[in-house]
């Protein structure tokens, strides 16, 4: 099994992750599928702000008519008295015209009514005996109709080429203003951020306003979008020719610094290099031990000091015994510290100035560890703990643990640091480089096989 697969399988196991809410947006808004040779109409996309003419100047009225007397109605006419009657003569009678009868003809059988039936009469009951009722007339049985279940309504109907073939379309909604508000809601939950979030959703609009989009094609978009983002930093960790090249690991408290230092350690032993663990959290006994463990399962040596020495003397020391030992890395561990202790900051680069007294171009590579689960709060670190320690890459652990890894866009559109590598596990497989497109398709919850 690949990482990657293994990514996809144990990335985002939270109820609201990005996959499912997507799906969710889809099935809120969408429509009924027609036949295939139907096509929906498209939405039109908003009209540009249009100036509005300037208003006509203000034209005089004419002056109102004056009154005009109305005409007195005339006086009341008497009516003419009517004329008296006059006799009409009577008309000559007129002659009455005598039909002639018509030949009588006997009357055909088809024209003879026929009597009708006299009705046998009912006989009567006897006596002491109850009259059979008459028989009701059996009533028409009314066709029971099963009401239709609420799934089966509010699903869309498969076109008629989904039902030749027999198999369900999946549903589709158009790509308006409500569903782009939503994604960018969806996006922002995610950790992504306001302004990538609001950027990525534009560039998904752009040539598709008003087209009915499924969720899988709203995957595909939203993967491409990030994948472009995330390419530019997605480059592995540099090896320069200068040895030892020391990379320094930083990061706050329990982000995995010193698991990461262990799997990069087995990483690069594997890749034939010869690798130096300097154990420099010397504030916490767990830590060397934890350490000391990783080292021996990479075969890697682990160089400790006392509880509570000074970890920017064991950094030198470390790159001295290096430096005799012929080793091409030196990976130094440091104590967690949140960005908002000033003086563990402030600890953090008297480590940088000492290691530099040694090499001024050291260290060669700081790397922070960041907790996907920190949200938002990764920014903040980023920012600190660049200035402190000039930051040159960035690992993320835990993205396994939490539904929100889309801080990790944030972080490479804002900071534009190289993101070096990844990872979902504890094991020592369990971080690898990082691939944009593979990342993406794991964030969305897109499964290309």
């Amino acid at each position: 099994m690949s990482f990657f697969r293994k990514m996809k399988e144990r990335m985002f196991k939270s109820s609201s992750k990005l996959d499912e809410g997507l799906d969710a947006i889809i099935e809120e808004g969408a429509v009924a599928a027609g036949d295939e040779q139907d096509t929906p109409p498209e939405v039109p996309a908003p009209a540009p702000d249009v100036e509005m003419p300037a208003p006509a100047p203000d034209v005089e009225m004419p002056a109102p008519v004056p009154d005009v007397e109305m005409p007195v109605p005339a006086p009341d006419v008497e009516m003419p008295v009517p004329a008296r009657e006059v006799e009409v003569p009577t008309p000559a009678p007129t002659p009455e015209i005598v039909p002639t009868p018509a030949p009588e003809t006997e009357p055909t059988p088809e024209s003879t009514p026929e009597p009708e039936p006299t009705p046998e009469p009912i006989p009567d009951p006897e006596p002491g005996s109850d009259p059979e009722p008459a028989p009701d007339p059996e009533p028409t049985p009314t066709p029971e109709i099963e009401p239709e279940a609420p799934e089966t309504r509010s699903r869309a109907k498969p076109g008629l080429l989904g039902r030749l073939l027999g198999r369900t379309v999946e549903p589709k909604r158009a790509l308006d203003d409500d569903m782009l508000e939503q994604l960018e809601e969806l996006l922002i939950a995610s950790d992504m951020g306001v302004d990538i979030a609001l950027r990525v959703t534009a560039n998904m609009a752009e040539g598709r306003y008003g087209k009915l989009l499924s969720a899988t094609e709203i995957k595909e978009l939203l993967s491409a979008e990030i994948t472009r983002v995330m390419e530019p930093v997605a480059r592995p960790l540099p090896i320069y020719p200068k040895t030892p090249q020391v990379v320094l690991v930083v990061g706050v408290n329990g982000s995995g610094k010193t698991t990461t230092i262990g799997k990069l350690s087995s990483q690069f032993r594997a890749a034939g290099k010869k690798v130096v663990i300097a154990a420099g959290d010397t504030f916490r006994a767990a830590a060397v031990e934890q350490l000391q463990v990783w080292g021996e399962r990479a075969g890697v040596p682990v160089l400790t000091a006392p509880e509570g020495s000074d970890p920017a003397a064991l950094a030198y020391d470390a790159m001295v015994k290096a430096e005799a030992d012929g080793a091409d890395l030196l990976m130094i561990d440091t104590a967690g510290r949140l960005q908002n202790r000033t003086d563990l900051m402030e600890e953090l680069a008297k480590i940088v100035r000492v290691i530099r007294k040694k090499d001024p171009d050291a260290p060669h590579n700081t790397l922070l560890v960041l907790d996907a689960t920190t949200g938002q709060n990764a920014l903040r670190q980023v920012e600190l703990f660049g200035q402190m320690a000039d930051v040159s890459g960035l690992v993320m652990t835990k993205l396994d643990g939490t539904a929100k890894g889309g801080v990790l866009v944030a972080l490479a559109d804002k900071f534009g640091l190289p993101i070096h590598a990844i990872g979902v596990g504890e094991q020592i497989d369990d971080l690898q480089p990082f691939d944009p497109e593979e990342f993406a398709d794991a964030l969305v919850g897109l499964d290309r096989s």
